[in-house]
């Protein structure tokens, strides 16, 4: 494919080509409350749902009072191992999407979805790692024990927290991967009924062994913040803890992409480093860099296009930009460059920019 030419102006509106339909093949139920949605995805598009483990889908779930919401649910699958994309939902009181989708979802149904996303991934499958989990939680951190069991050839300590057995959701799995990876995977199910909730005391004398692994950590709130609090009391460094965290998404990120004309403004330019091609783009003074991106056609990746995750996030290598909205990047993250692509415009003639998550 060529590159395209920097001078040509670009479209007006173009079609989002990240935005998809799968049929939903089967319903597992996995808890009272919690269900697998197993989706196929016909040969034409296996290029647009390739994945790493820990990513997720952002799938547009229809409702009477909206015509419909966004919601990213985490793939439980493994790319190493499963041919169709699987991803695990739990009923959560008031969570409107969660309970259309354990209500109503059935195999035959069609959803809209876009191309996997997420930077909750490890860098290396042959890495130790440190998973901790609650509830649903579970759900990313599974996706990626199985394929480091499978691909890699690490450690994995699981922490998995819940409010009784039954909560538990894929505890017969884990118990057969335990029984065929004795050495290579520990699971530690922690049950609030029998053990009330968990404490970063409790939890540091659990974890302290791990400090030196890959930290992976997904659940509630209050339990990522008492568990990021015990790794750090076990002596874990900051930059070796992960975490994933869903925010509800209040626009829409499965509306067109439109690239609107300035010519009161002469675009900046942009060389952006992407999926290890080196691309040169004209890029509009007002323009987000990622509709710039998908605009031309390009996989830039990205799940909610309002700067609520970080799953556009690139680096700037040279130039400056402004962001329009970040709620997601810390101070640290953005005093090594860090920037999110759907919010980011041009200050500077030239920016140069990689996606290297």
């Amino acid at each position: 494919m060529a590159e395209p030419d920097t001078s040509a102006p670009l479209p007006a509106t173009t079609a989002n080509t990240h935005v998809h339909e799968l049929e939903v093949a089967e319903v597992i139920r996995e808890t009272a409350d919690a269900v697998s949605l197993v989706f196929e995805v016909p040969e034409p598009l296996v290029p647009r749902f390739r994945y790493r483990p820990g990513q997720f889908l952002t799938l547009r779930v229809p409702s009477d009072r909206t015509g419909s919401v966004a919601r990213c649910y985490s793939l439980s699958s493994s790319p190493h191992l499963d041919d169709d994309l699987i991803i695990t939902v739990k009923r959560t009181a008031g969570g409107y999407a969660s309970n259309w989708l354990c209500d109503n979802a059935f195999p035959g149904t069609r959803l809209t979805t876009l191309s996997p996303s997420g930077v909750f991934t490890p860098k290396s499958l042959d890495a130790d790692l440190l998973m901790i989990a609650a509830g649903s939680g579970i759900t990313p951190v599974m996706s990626i024990i199985k394929s480091a069991l499978i691909a890699g050839t690490g450690t994995s300590y699981l922490l998995y927290a819940n409010r009784d057995a039954s909560s538990v959701i894929f505890g017969a799995e884990l118990a057969d991967m335990m029984a065929e990876y004795p050495d290579r995977l520990v699971v530690d199910h922690w049950l609030e009924s029998a053990m009330g909730l968990p404490t970063a005391e409790a939890l540091t004398e659990r974890l302290w062994p791990y400090t030196g692994f890959d930290a992976f950590l997904c659940g509630p709130t209050l339990f990522m913040n008492i568990a990021r609090s015990a790794m750090v009391t076990a002596g874990m460094a900051e930059r070796h803890i992960h975490t994933e965290i869903y925010r509800s998404l209040t626009g829409d990120p499965f509306a067109e992409i439109v690239v609107a004309r300035d010519d009161a403004q002469t675009p900046a330019t942009a060389t952006v480093e992407l999926d290890g091609r080196r691309l040169e783009l004209s890029w509009p003074r007002q323009t987000p860099l990622l509709d710039v991106l998908l605009a031309n056609g390009y996989d830039a990746p990205y799940s909610c296009r309002e700067g609520a995750c970080s799953a556009c996030a690139c680096t700037v290598r040279a130039g400056e930009i402004r962001m329009l909205r970040n709620d997601t990047l810390v101070d640290a993250d953005l005093a090594i460059g860090l920037t999110l692509a759907c919010q980011s415009i041009p200050l500077t003639e030239h920016v140069d920019i990689a996606f290297d998550q």
